[in-house]
């Protein structure tokens, strides 16, 4: 009889215990949203699902204000212009996943974006923003539709002495470090039957001589690379260079070009879908 009492009071006292037992529930919202400020986007995305408190905490401006580059204000002012106002009663994390998306500017020849994971600014310059030397010359250039292109519409080369394709951008970076990509195609891509085909019979010339890119900054940083044209029916991001950013309340202009100006031999079959302005540690897709 003693024995089964004893169980009796043991058991109850567990589960008086148990309940006196610090739960995920009782944590302060203002604690959890000081861990989250700590982790990345996506890792407070999914810790948002854990309970009301967690839900709460993941919706707090100051964690997201964090997340947001430096610039976030000159990124709204070049996306929005005079419609900024409109933007004024988002959250921060509602101002974080617009700009997550690709948000076209002028013109739409242009797309700014950030990184979901690291919050990194990155941009794509279409080649209808670049200077194509002939571009306006049907027997060397035409535009042609394709849907691997973030702006559906690239400059396809069928034939040229002297290839020159040039562009410059100014922008307001946060500090850091840069690479500068253009991102090239050998072949005329196309779709036949449902299918993906690329188009070879204008390809030659790239075998003969690299390409030269080129890239000049407002702050003085230059520098070249050299690459001879490959594999066709794919589409290659050709490193020009890495630029360093110091002072991200100024203004850096950038410079950059792609040149086979070797008038001995023609060249074509190439197109011209955009150059890419990413954080070096990222990696282009």
């Amino acid at each position: 009889m003693g024995a089964i009492m004893s169980g009796i009071v043991s058991d109850t006292n567990g589960d008086a215990l148990s309940s006196l037992m610090p739960r995920l529930d009782d944590i302060p919202e203002s604690c959890v949203a000081m861990v989250l400020m700590h982790l990345d986007p996506p890792e407070i995305c999914q810790l948002a699902r854990l309970n009301r408190a967690f839900r709460g905490a993941s919706s707090a401006n100051f964690i997201w204000e964090s997340k947001l580059p430096s610039n976030y204000g000159f990124i709204m002012e070049k996306v929005f212009g005079d419609n900024t106002k409109k933007t004024v009663n988002l959250s921060k994390k509602d101002l974080y996943a617009m700009l997550c998306c690709p948000n076209p500017f002028d013109g739409g020849t242009k797309e700014i974006w950030l990184d979901k994971i690291t919050g990194g600014v990155c941009v794509s310059i279409s080649s209808k923003a670049l200077k194509i030397t002939g571009i306006d010359d049907r027997r060397y250039w035409t535009p042609i539709s394709v849907r691997e292109s973030r702006f559906q519409t690239v400059a396809y080369l069928q034939q040229i002495w002297w290839f020159e394709v040039a562009g410059e951008f100014e922008f307001q970076f946060p500090s850091g470090t840069y690479s500068l990509f253009f991102r090239l195609h050998l072949g005329k891509p196309s779709k036949k039957l449902g299918r993906r085909v690329c188009n070879s019979e204008h390809i030659h010339g790239w075998d003969m001589k690299p390409v030269r890119f080129e890239l000049t900054t407002s702050d003085g940083q230059h520098a070249v690379s050299q690459y001879f044209l490959d594999n066709p029916g794919t589409w290659v991001h050709y490193h020009v260079a890495e630029f360093v950013v110091e002072n991200p309340n100024a203004l850096t202009r950038i410079k950059f070009s792609s040149t086979q100006i070797d008038c001995t031999h023609t060249k074509g079959g190439l197109c011209v879908d955009s150059v890419l302005i990413y954080p070096s540690t990222l990696k282009t897709d």
